[in-house]
């Protein structure tokens, strides 16, 4: 058992637009929505553009933690996320782990920019670290969601 403490996420419908949610983490608030395509009003992030924005945030976040110990020369980084449904086999061709996919699956596409002197082996070696980071092992690896009844 991980000794990580766990954070309670609570959403709320606001009842201020069509599908749109509060999202209260902490002390922080966020509102979540649907684009008006889709019969919402576009008050906020989708929940997959924040499953996006969670990877991002993650790779960048995991990559300049691995830096900083390593004491390389990182300037900057940056990631752009991009989400839609398509074939497993676009995502990717040829991989035993994901041929038991049927159908459609989220295919989340991340570009990472470094900006820095880096070496090239430091450059493969960020690469290879942004696969590592929490969220990129949570939407490729083996999650479970529990669903309990509130009060």
């Amino acid at each position: 058992m991980s000794n990580q403490p766990q954070n309670t996420i609570s959403i709320q419908e606001t009842g201020e637009g069509l599908y749109q949610n509060e999202i209260t983490i902490g002390k922080h608030r966020l509102i979540a929505g649907e684009p008006e395509a889709l019969g919402g009003d576009d008050s906020g992030p989708t929940p997959m553009e924040m499953a996006g924005a969670a990877l991002g945030a993650c790779t960048a976040i995991t990559l300049r933690m691995y830096a900083n110990r390593k004491g390389w020369p990182l300037e900057s980084i940056s990631a752009d996320v991009t989400h839609k449904k398509g074939p497993c086999e676009v995502c990717a061709p040829n991989d035993e782990e994901t041929e038991h996919k049927l159908g459609l699956i989220d295919i989340f596409t991340r570009t990472i920019t470094l900006e820095g002197p880096l070496s090239p082996d430091q450059r493969e070696r960020l690469m290879q670290i942004a696969n590592k980071c929490p969220v990129h092992k949570a939407l490729t690896g083996s999650s479970c969601v529990r669903t309990l009844t509130g009060a």
